[in-house]
């Protein structure tokens, strides 16, 4: 018998009335407002009631003055890694930090020089790259493979090849993000391997690490031994997982003394602090109270991935949709239609009035694709296959 599900994501409140990123900037971007965004990676899916009423229970005392972020707080993200990944934090540990890329950002002033090297592996969430070029650090490339099958793999050959004594850091996208793979333990114990080897340290962005689509299982670099613990810093967080990203809270584990004393010096130096007090107690709840929610959701977006697969076996001459294990960021193969990249995201914006992330901004090796965020109610789902549909047909019908 099918278990009755608790929640809907059939619908969603309309953010084109807010100050929502994806919409404000619609007319910069993409030169229009008719067009729907997907395209930055939050969700155009209700963030779920039991965050929203924590926050309003808050709103109920009358002083918002600093606050420390609560013990409670971080003790409860500390459990959910435990149930759900298998890992054990201590509460020294942890830093608070606002955002993944600014702990990226003092994790490479922490660990490199002006000039040393940083292993990007490409094509990856832009940040990565642009956050080294801007702190003067050498951006090393180290581009993940493409199998006929269409699937991603770590070039360890090739990783090996670009390391000297001035590569000093590794910026590891686990699960990957746009290529949606979630590494396996023997794929990951190579790159530790080599990273010991050459104490290299490795921040891992784990930040959609409680989206991943069964059979596959999210292995945290930090847990694959103990001496892993001792080069790695990890970075987590409620913003994917629970549509939080306006609460601009995650955190930064890491498990080493010696890597904890150097972070800390970049990381005040920028002045962190310990974020709102609303963003505390919604970062609690969420990772108290939301583990059916998430369930359901998975169910959600694997729904909506598939009949974006479906659909697109259509058109199996223009476009190919790449397999996902994890994220709500479906990387598109559209190779198929011959289209420089500028014309490419033209059809997209013109013909389809869709948003998307041209392949190209994730790098070269991202040329020829397209990034579409499906995270979507499964109204606005229908409305995007409607879309993606009519302005396929159409360029069938061209071609023939």
């Amino acid at each position: 018998m099918e278990k009755t599900l608790r929640y809907d994501f059939s619908t969603a409140a309309n953010r084109e009335t807010t100050n929502a990123e994806k919409y404000v900037l619609r007319e910069a971007l993409f030169g229009t407002e008719d067009l729907l965004p997907v395209w930055v990676a939050d969700m155009d899916i209700d963030t779920p009631d039991f965050v929203l009423n924590a926050v309003k229970e808050r709103l109920e005392s009358p002083n918002m003055g600093y606050e420390e972020v609560p013990e409670s707080a971080f003790l409860a993200q500390i459990a959910w890694m435990k149930k759900e990944h298998a890992t054990a934090f201590s509460i020294d540990e942890l830093f608070y930090s606002h955002s993944v890329v600014a702990s990226m950002c003092a994790a490479i002033e922490a660990f490199t020089n002006e000039g040393d090297g940083v292993i990007v592996q490409t094509p990856v969430y832009p940040p990565f790259f642009h956050s080294v070029k801007k702190l003067k650090r050498k951006v090393i490339k180290n581009s993940l493979t493409l199998s006929s099958d269409g699937s991603y793999g770590f070039d360890i050959k090739d990783f090996k090849s670009k390391i000297d004594k001035n590569t000093k850091l590794l910026l590891l996208c686990s699960p990957h993000n746009p290529v949606g793979r979630v590494w396996k333990r023997e794929e990951l114990e190579e790159i530790l391997d080599i990273c010991l080897e050459h104490k290299i340290v490795v921040f891992s962005d784990e930040i959609h690490s409680d989206l991943v689509y069964k059979p596959n299982k999210h292995i945290p670099f930090c847990s694959l031994n103990e001496k892993a613990k001792s080069i790695t810093v990890t970075a987590i967080g409620v913003g994917k997982t629970f549509n939080m990203a306006g609460f601009a809270m995650s955190s930064v584990v890491i498990q080493d003394d010696s890597l904890q004393a150097l972070f800390r010096v970049a990381y005040d130096k920028v002045h962190f602090a310990q974020g709102s007090s609303l963003s505390h107690v919604a970062f609690e709840s969420a990772y108290r109270n939301g583990k059916e929610w998430v369930e359901e959701l998975k169910l959600h977006l694997y729904k909506n991935y598939k009949m974006l697969v479906d659909w697109s076996e259509k058109y199996p001459e223009f476009i190919k949709i790449t397999p996902i294990e994890a994220t709500y960021l479906a990387w598109i193969d559209c190779r198929g239609m011959q289209l420089k990249d500028k014309d490419l995201r033209k059809f997209f914006v013109k013909e389809a009035k869709l948003g998307l992330n041209a392949g190209l901004s994730f790098s070269k090796e991202g040329s020829g694709f397209m990034r579409l965020n499906f995270a979507v109610s499964s109204v606005t789902m229908l409305e995007i296959i409607k879309r993606l549909d009519k302005a396929f047909q159409k360029r069938k019908c061209d071609e023939n």
